[in-house]
Parts: C-alpha cells; structure tokens; sequence
C-alpha cells in the first residue's frame, strides 16, 4: 500500500485527506525511517509495509468513530502509533504520546516539531506514573500491542473520563484476552461496548480493536504499582 491508495481507501470510509495531510505523512515515514537506522521503532522494513500495517491500522478505529476536539492520550505510543496518524487525520483532536522510553520520546518530539503538530504533547513515563495528575481527564484513551487487555484494562482506565473510552487495538488473540478479562472489566466499571473486526489487505492479518466504555468512576485504589498488576491481573 502507498500514500495514494491509502488515501482512496480511506475515503471509501468516510475518512477524506487532502494534500496536506498526505504531505504529513509523508514527512513521518521518512523521519521514522531514518530515526530506525538509530534506534528501535519499527521492525517493518518497506514503506508499503509501514503505510498499511502502521498507519492505516492506526486509523481503522475512527471508522465510525466521531472524533472531534475530544483529549485523546495514547499509551505506550513507541514510534507515535496510533496517536500521530489520528492526530494527522483529525487536527482538532489533542493528542498525548505517553512512552517510557527516553529515546523514542526525542524521536516523538522530532516528528511533532518536524510535522509542526500543534495539538500534540509528549510525555516521557507510564501512566501509573501520571494518574495522580491526569486522573480522569481523557475522553478516549487507546493503546496498541502495549499488554495483556486485564492488565492493560487497570493502566488505561484511571485515566478516562467517566462515560468515555478505552480502546484496545488487538489481533486475533483478542477473543481470548476478552475472556480472561471480565473481572477486571466488572471491578473497573466498564463493559464492551463493540469489536470492530477489520483485515489488513496485504496479507489479510486480523484487527479486532475492543472498544470499552467506562460507565463509572475508577475505585481510587486503582491503578496499583505496576509489579502488582503484572504479578496479579484483576
């Protein structure tokens, strides 16, 4: 896949870039090419194989998705996926990169100068580290491969708005994470609301990304230390 068929595809749902945008991306995937000569990013090797399989990925959950002005935080963003192609594709959208790594958050700040991304912030640390300050405050929080969904369930949560969002980008394991997560869901007052089954074109690798709501307030209790959630899942 190129910029150009992606661009068709995407408007096929709903989701038209113009010239700009394009230009945006364009620019992304040759800083994260070169940034990958220095540092761990990406284990894609082509261009195509980096338009479809990280940027048109990351924008498959706003199909149907009203993404306007909303916070939107991305945990454990790595080379800025899916924050920097939803911020790219939806402008008004103000998106936090959250990433512990030190040197991917200097090639994040790179991209967000380079791309002159306004509404873009990078934060260097984990969300357990930044839940006392930022508790609560997101519209929609989305994480892609970052941890098993009943662990990842009890990082993300505390930092979504009651009545909003989590999204977990999954593949096919997903059914199975879902399963295994029902309690730390119930316990953290949130239920599935939709999967949204998409198959990449290339290779016809399976996306399933859950879309979960939170319908209460997180028990203040929560998140615990990160080697108790891991030693311990909900």
């Amino acid at each position: 896949m190129n910029l150009l068929i992606m661009k068709k595809q995407l408007e096929n749902q709903g989701l038209p870039l113009n010239e700009q945008q394009i230009e945006l991306f364009s620019k992304y995937l040759a800083l994260m090419t070169e940034w990958n000569q220095k540092i761990d990013l990406t284990a894609l090797k082509t261009d195509e194989e980096i338009i479809e399989k990280h940027f048109y990925d990351s924008l498959l959950v706003s199909f149907g998705l009203k993404l306007t002005n909303q916070a939107l935080i991305d945990i454990g963003s790595g080379a800025g996926l899916p924050g920097i192609p939803l911020q790219i594709a939806f402008p008004n959208l103000h998106v936090t990169l959250l990433e512990p790594t030190q040197k991917r958050c200097l090639f994040l700040e790179e991209v967000r100068k380079k791309l002159a991304l306004g509404n873009l912030e990078v934060i260097n640390g984990r969300a357990e580290d930044i839940v006392t300050s930022k508790r609560e405050f997101y519209d929609v929080a989305i994480a892609r491969a970052v941890a098993p969904l009943n662990i990842l369930s009890e990082i993300s949560l505390p930092l979504v708005k009651n009545g909003g969002l989590f999204i977990a980008m999954k593949g096919p394991s997903a059914e199975e994470e879902m399963a295994l997560s029902k309690r730390a869901l119930t316990t953290l007052f949130s239920s599935l609301e939709k999967v949204q089954h998409c198959t990449l074109f290339s290779n016809g690798d399976i996306r399933n990304n859950l879309f979960i709501r939170k319908n209460k307030p997180t028990p203040r209790k929560y998140p615990r230390m990160y080697a108790k959630i891991k030693k311990n899942p909900l």
